[in-house]
């Protein structure tokens, strides 16, 4: 008996038929338009180049990179999906929700992510001041020159530290100044997990929640955040992230099937040498999943 077609989406120009789980997505990534090490253009080339076919750029709070990255997008035969990876709260945990697909037009919804630029700026000052009540001396300023918008965020205070001589080393900045716990550990006001969703699917995108087992929760509270992120009208898990071990991959592919989510993949890459978040990295989907990119948004 002959399958029913696919309904339309997005990623109707990526040949994928017969091959939905293998064809290589890669849905979350960043460039040095947050806080990744490369310009939307090279992170663009970086994936084409490995064999990515479908790629969302995704930085954080931020849309500053999607143009560069649409234009090299073009001339490389890649598909770019517009995205986006939004900070937001729940029950006093940080998470991140990575949005695809929606209409970049969308007032409202450019609307939402110039409040999280806001609240990124009014976080960046928080951390300055509690470095230097801390004895270190003013980095802000060299935080801002690394970044295109003037929004750093921890890791580019991490290298403004190192360049002011106050540690040896990024990873020693987060050890001592601004790990999770540390001083520069400054939580943003940033919204409610309900408000984002809603605001998302305002603007005809999809709400995936970022690598749901990077949060510091028991599984039995990530089966409650996932609970409720499915009542919210949430729709994808991301399954699939650089570094994840295999059982948490079993664990995030049950919740997608009780929950009836389909499934996302991202190597949430941010710079050259780590292996582990390489783009176009992961294995496939697990075959009894449904893709993001399948049956529509």
């Amino acid at each position: 008996m002959d399958q029913p077609p696919m309904q339309a989406t997005l990623f109707d120009t990526v040949p994928m038929v017969g091959q939905p789980h293998t064809a290589k997505f890669d849905l979350h990534c960043h460039s040095n338009a947050s806080d990744g090490a490369l310009a939307p253009s090279e992170v663009v080339r970086r994936a084409a180049s490995r064999g990515v076919a479908t790629l969302a750029l995704t930085d954080h709070d931020t849309l500053a990179g999607l143009d560069e990255a649409k234009a090299v997008a073009v001339e490389v035969g890649i598909e770019l999906i517009p995205g986006v990876e939004i900070s937001c709260q729940w029950q006093q945990h940080t998470l991140h929700i990575v949005a695809l697909g929606f209409d970049i037009d969308c007032a409202s919804f450019l609307r939402a992510i110039e409040a999280q630029a806001q609240a990124r700026n009014k976080r960046a000052g928080l951390i300055d001041e509690a470095l230097q009540r801390k004895g270190c001396p003013s980095v802000l300023g060299q935080a801002r020159s690394m970044t295109r918008d003037g929004i750093p965020g921890r890791p580019h205070f991490a290298r403004a530290l190192v360049d002011a001589g106050c540690v040896r080393t990024e990873q020693q900045a987060f050890k001592r100044w601004l790990g999770a716990g540390k001083v520069g550990d400054i939580p943003a006001c940033w919204p409610e997990l309900a408000e984002v969703v809603r605001y998302i699917h305002a603007s005809g995108g999809v709400a995936v929640l970022a690598h749901p087992r990077k949060y510091r929760m028991s599984a039995t509270r990530l089966r409650k955040l996932v609970e409720e992120f499915a009542s919210l009208g949430g729709d994808a898990l991301e399954v699939l992230t650089g570094g994840q071990a295999p059982p948490d991959t079993e664990l995030l592919s049950d919740l997608c099937i009780k929950h009836g989510l389909r499934a996302s993949c991202g190597s949430d890459f941010h710079k050259p040498g780590q292996p582990w978040t390489e783009l176009g990295s992961l294995p496939p989907l697990p075959h009894r999943l449904t893709p993001v990119w399948v049956n529509g948004f």
